[in-house]
C-alpha cells in the first residue's frame, strides 16, 4: 500500500432528514501485473469507480460490499465515490444529537473492520499505509483527526454550499482500522507536554481534549491532562522508543460502544469517563487506567501492529498489562493491580470456563470472529499470562525484549514468532515452551491447597502444605504463598511469612516451603490463621482452599489489612461460589455482616456486584425475598454509617438503589430521599443516582408515568433521557412491558437508547418475563440478519431469559429447565447460523445450566 486520500462530506449533518454522507477516496497501491482483487465498502450507493484512468461498470464491479477490480498493474490508482449511511449504532461513523441542546456530534470507531462503513477500504491490519483526510463539516464545527488540522476554508463541493473544508496532514503508515474522524461543536482545551526523547533531545508535543459542549463543566483536564504527562513521561523511557505521532489528543464521546480506541494521535473514550454524577477514586482510577492502556497502544498496536487478528493478544494483552503497570509505576493509582486481581480476572476466569473460550493465541478465521474475540481471554487473561511471564523471565528481560520488539518492527506487521525472538534473545528461559502451554491452550488451571490437620482422615493428612494442580495441559507457574493471621494484639490479619513456590507443569503434589507449614501450625500465627495461595496474584489460576482455610478465609477475609491480598482472597471466595463450593446464600450473608464497610473503593464495589449475582441469580427465588432483604438492611445501614461525602457512601447508595428495584418494601425511604423530606449528610442527589432510585420506586410499583415525565422535564441531559427510558420501561403494568419490547424490537432505538430499554424491561418478576420467553427464540436470527452486530449483539445478550427460577423446572433442573432446554434447542436447530450468533447463544446456555445447577444444589442442601 501507498496512500489514500480521503473526503468526507459531513456538511449536510444536522439535517435529520439525511441519512447518508458523502464518501471519496482515492487509494495508490501495487499489485501484481494481471491480477485481479477486491476493495470492501459498505455503502447506501457507489457512483463512481475509476481505476488507473478507466471508468468501470459500477453495475458490473460492485457486488454487495465488495467492489472487483480486474485487470491490476504493478502500480494502481484507485478512485470510488458514493454515499455512506450515518451509524446510530456506534459502529462506522456515528451520528449522536444531544438530547439537551439538539447539537449534532460526529466521531468514527472502526475496530476490527468498520472502516470499510465510511470509505472504500483494504480492510487487512497488515495493509498499513498513509492515510490524508479532508472533511467537510457545517460552518462553526471544529474537526480532527489523527493527523494535524492544517486549516479550514469555506467550500460549495459538499451537500451544503459554503461548508467547511478541513485539511489534515498526512498520517504516518498506520493501519485503517485505527484512522478516524471528530467533528461537530465540542468543547475543546489544549495544553502541551515538553519533555526529553530517548536521546535526550527536548520534545514538546501539543495536548488537546475534546467532549460535548453540555458536558464541558465535567471534563477534569487537570486530572486528564496530568495523566496524560504522566503516562508520555513514562512509556517513551520504559520503551526507549520516541512517541512517534506528532500531536496527542484525546475526545470523550456519547454512545461509544468501547471503552476507548487508541487512534493515534487523536484517542477516543466514551464519554462515561467524565463524571456530572460524581465518581468515586474507583472510577478515577479506572479511567487512568484505560487512558494509560490507550497510551501503551501507541507502541502495542500503532507502531508494531499485529498481522492479522490471530495475534490480537500482541497489543490488548500487552495493553492490558501495561495499563496496570504505568499507573502503578507513574500515577497516584499505585493500586491498580488490586482491581486487576479482583475485577479483570474474574472476566478472564468466567470467559475461560465457558466452551466458546479459546486460546489467547486464537485461530480467527474471518472479521467476524474477530470482533467476538475482544473478551475476557484476549484482554484479561492475556494480561494475566504476561504478568506470570514476568515473573517467570524476570522484569528487565521482559522490559528489554520489548525495546528491541520496537527498534526491529517499527511501522511494520508482527505475530507472535516475532515478539517470541527478541524474548528468547533478552532471557535464558526456554520461552517458546512456555509460550505453547500458556499461550496455545484454554482453560483455568486449578491449584488446590492441602494443609496439615485438613484431611478428616488424620492419616491420610498431609505432612506439610502442599499445592496440586489440575489443568489440561499442566502448566509451569510462579507464584507466591503467604501465611495470614491475626496480629497478637487482636488487631488486623497481617502475612505472617511468605514464599515464593514455582509450580512445574507436572502431575505431582508441590510442597510448600517448610517455614509456610511451621508458620501455619505454630502457636504464634493463632487458631485461625490461613495460607493464602498466589499471595501477590503472579499467576492465572483459580485457587481452591481445602474447607477448613475456605472456612477461615471467609471470616477474615475484610479484616485482612494488605489491598492486594484482600482482593486476591475476595477472588478466591467468589470462585467457590461459582464452583458450588460455596452456598451462594452464605456469600451474600458474608458480604451483608462483614463486608459493607470495606473501606477499597475497587473492592466494595465488586464484591457488592458479586452478592448482587449470587442473589439473583445462583439462590433460588424461594430464598431470595429474606435474603434481600438482609442485603438491603446491611447496606441501608451502612450507607447511614459512612463518612458524608466518601467513596463508600455513594458506592452503598448506587447498590441499594439497584437492589431496591427488586423489593417494594424499600420504596418509601427512597422517596423520602427524592422528595428532599430525608437528607444524607454528605450526599448529593445526582441526576444519575436520581434516576436510579426513580427506577427503583417504579420497578416496584411505586412511582407514575406522570412522576416520570416531570423529572425528566427537569433533566433533559443525556444521563436524564436513558434514567427516563429505563425508568418508562420497568414500570410493573403489563401495558409498559409489552410497549418496551416495542420499543426494543422497532429498530429505532440507538445503542445505548436500546441498553437503556432493555435493563428497564428486565426488572419484572420471572412470571411476567416468561411471556416473552417463545418469541426470543423465534426472533434471535431475524435480528441477528435484520441488525448490525453490535445492536443484535445488545439485543440477543439483553433480552435472553435470566428470571430462571428452579422450582418450575421439574425433576432434571439442569437439562429440563424450560430456558435451557429451549436454548439447547436452538442450538441443535440453527447449526448453520452464523458463527458468532451462536457462540453467544452458546454462552448464554452455559450461564444459565450454572445458575439453574447452583439454585438446585441450594435447594437439595
Amino acid at each position: 500500500m501507498v496512500d489514500y486520500r480521503v473526503t468526507v462530506d459531513l456538511s449536510g449533518a444536522e439535517d435529520p432528514r439525511r441519512t447518508t454522507f458523502g464518501s471519496e477516496v482515492t487509494v495508490r497501491f501495487t499489485a501484481d501485473e494481471g491480477a485481479e482483487s477486491f476493495i470492501d465498502f459498505v455503502h447506501e450507493s457507489v457512483s463512481s469507480v475509476e481505476l488507473n484512468g478507466e471508468l468501470l461498470d459500477v453495475d458490473d464491479v460492485v457486488e454487495g460490499s465488495r467492489i472487483r477490480l480486474p485487470g491490476l498493474g504493478e502500480a494502481n490508482e484507485l478512485r470510488v465515490v458514493g454515499r455512506a449511511l450515518y451509524s446510530r449504532s456506534g459502529e462506522g461513523l456515528h451520528r449522536y444529537v444531544d438530547p439537551q441542546d439538539g447539537s449534532v456530534y460526529i466521531y468514527t470507531q472502526y475496530e476490527p473492520a468498520d472502516c470499510r462503513r465510511v470509505f472504500a477500504v483494504f480492510e487487512q491490519p497488515d495493509l498499513k499505509a498513509e492515510f490524508h483526510f479532508t472533511v467537510l463539516t457545517p460552518q462553526g464545527w471544529l474537526a480532527a483527526s489523527n493527523g494535524e488540522h492544517l486549516g479550514a476554508q469555506p467550500s460549495d463541493d459538499g451537500d451544503v454550499p459554503g461548508a467547511l473544508s478541513h485539511e489534515f496532514a498526512p498520517t504516518q503508515r498506520i493501519s485503517n482500522y485505527i484512522t478516524t474522524i471528530l467533528a461537530g461543536p465540542y468543547a475543546r482545551v489544549t495544553d502541551e507536554w515538553t519533555g526529553t526523547d530517548p536521546q535526550g533531545e527536548t520534545v514538546s508535543i501539543p495536548l488537546a481534549l475534546y467532549c460535548r459542549r453540555a458536558l464541558a463543566e465535567a471534563m477534569d483536564a487537570e486530572e486528564i491532562f496530568a495523566l496524560t504527562k504522566q503516562g508520555l513521561d513514562f512509556f517513551p523511557k520504559l520503551f526507549a522508543f520516541a512517541y512517534p505521532f506528532g500531536k496527542y489528543e484525546q475526545a470523550f464521546v456519547p454512545e461509544y460502544n468501547l471503552g476507548a480506541m487508541e487512534n493515534p494521535g487523536m484517542v477516543t473514550f466514551t464519554e462515561d469517563y467524565l463524571f456530572p454524577s460524581g465518581a468515586t477514586r474507583a472510577q478515577r482510577a479506572g479511567r487512568a487506567n484505560t487512558l494509560m492502556h490507550e497510551m501503551s497502544h501507541m507502541w502495542f498496536g500503532d507502531l508494531v501492529t499485529m498481522r492479522w487478528w490471530d495475534d490480537l493478544w500482541l497489543k490488548e494483552s500487552f495493553a492490558e498489562f501495561m495499563g496496570a503497570y504505568a499507573c502503578v509505576h507513574a500515577t497516584g493509582y499505585t493500586d491498580a493491580w488490586v482491581t486487576f486481581a479482583l475485577a479483570r480476572k474474574e472476566w478472564a476466569y468466567r470467559q475461560d470456563q465457558l466452551r466458546t473460550t479459546h486460546p489467547i493465541v486464537a485461530d480467527i478465521v474471518d472479521l467476524e470472529a474477530a470482533r467476538q474475540n475482544f473478551d475476557g481471554i484476549t484482554y484479561a487473561k492475556g494480561a494475566s499470562v504476561l504478568k506470570q511471564l514476568v515473573a517467570f523471565v524476570g522484569e528487565e528481560s521482559f522490559m528489554d525484549a520489548c525495546r528491541a520488539y520496537f527498534r526491529r518492527f517499527a511501522f511494520r506487521n508482527t505475530d507472535l514468532s516475532d515478539f517470541l525472538d527478541v524474548l528468547d534473545e533478552a532471557c535464558d528461559h526456554d520461552v517458546r515452551a512456555w509460550a505453547q502451554l500458556w499461550l496455545h491452550t484454554t482453560g483455568v488451571p486449578v491449584l488446590s491447597l492441602d494443609t496439615p490437620g485438613s484431611s478428616a482422615d488424620d492419616a491420610a493428612a498431609p505432612a506439610g502444605a502442599s499445592l496440586t494442580q489440575a489443568a489440561s495441559p499442566l502448566r509451569p507457574h510462579v507464584l507466591t504463598v503467604g501465611v495470614y493471621g491475626r496480629t497478637p494484639d487482636g488487631g488486623p490479619v497481617t502475612v505472617g511469612e511468605r514464599a515464593e513456590v514455582r509450580v512445574p507443569a507436572e502431575d505431582v503434589p508441590t510442597p510448600l516451603p517448610e517455614a509456610v507449614t511451621a508458620a501455619l501450625t505454630g502457636g504464634g500465627a493463632g487458631h485461625d490463621s490461613f495460607v493464602l495461595v498466589n499471595d501477590t496474584d503472579l499467576t492465572y489460576c483459580l485457587a481452591h482452599p481445602d474447607p477448613r482455610s475456605l472456612q477461615r478465609l471467609s471470616r477474615a477475609v475484610a479484616e485482612i489489612e494488605d489491598p492486594l491480598a484482600r482482593a486476591v482472597a475476595h477472588s478466591q471466595l467468589w470462585a467457590a461460589v461459582r464452583d458450588g463450593r460455596t452456598h451462594p446464600g452464605d456469600y451474600v450473608r458474608m458480604v451483608a455482616e462483614r463486608c459493607t464497610g470495606e473501606n477499597h473503593a475497587a473492592i466494595l464495589t465488586t464484591v457488592l456486584d458479586h452478592a448482587r449475582q449470587a442473589l439473583g441469580e445462583y439462590v433460588p427465588v424461594s430464598q431470595r425475598v429474606n435474603l434481600r432483604r438482609v442485603l438491603l438492611d446491611a447496606l441501608r445501614d451502612a450507607l447511614l454509617a459512612a463518612a458524608p461525602g466518601s467513596d463508600a457512601q455513594l458506592i452503598l447508595a448506587r447498590a441499594f438503589a439497584r437492589e431496591a428495584a427488586r423489593d417494594g418494601a424499600y420504596a418509601r425511604p427512597i422517596q423520602e430521599w427524592l422528595g428532599g423530606t430525608r437528607v444524607v449528610e454528605g450526599l448529593p442527589l445526582s441526576p444519575q443516582l436520581r434516576w436510579s432510585m426513580l427506577t427503583a420506586v417504579t420497578a416496584t410499583g411505586h412511582s407514575t408515568m406522570s412522576e416520570l415525565r416531570t423529572e425528566h422535564a427537569q433533566d433533559p441531559t443525556r444521563d436524564g433521557h436513558l434514567g427516563h427510558l429505563q425508568a418508562l420501561a420497568a414500570m410493573r403494568s403489563d401495558r409498559a412491558k409489552q410497549q418496551a419490547w416495542e420499543r426494543i424490537v422497532s429498530g429505532e432505538l440507538s445503542n445505548d437508547e436500546l441498553s437503556a430499554t432493555i435493563a428497564g424491561f428486565q426488572l419484572a418478576s420471572p412470571t411476567v418475563l416468561r411471556r416473552y420467553e417463545d418469541v426470543y427464540f423465534e426472533r434471535v436470527e431475524h435480528w441477528w440478519a435484520q441488525r448490525s452486530m453490535e445492536i443484535a449483539t445488545r439485543m440477543v445478550r439483553g433480552l435472553y431469559p435470566r428470571a430462571l427460577d428452579v422450582r418450575a423446572a421439574g425433576a432434571d433442573v439442569v437439562d429440563g429447565h424450560r430456558v435451557v432446554r429451549a436454548t439447547r434447542q436452538w442450538l441443535e436447530a440453527h447449526e448453520d447460523a452464523p458463527a458468532a450468533l451462536r457462540r453467544i447463544m452458546t454462552e448464554l446456555l452455559d450461564d444459565a445450566q450454572r445458575s439453574v445447577d447452583l439454585q438446585a444444589r441450594c435447594l437439595a442442601r
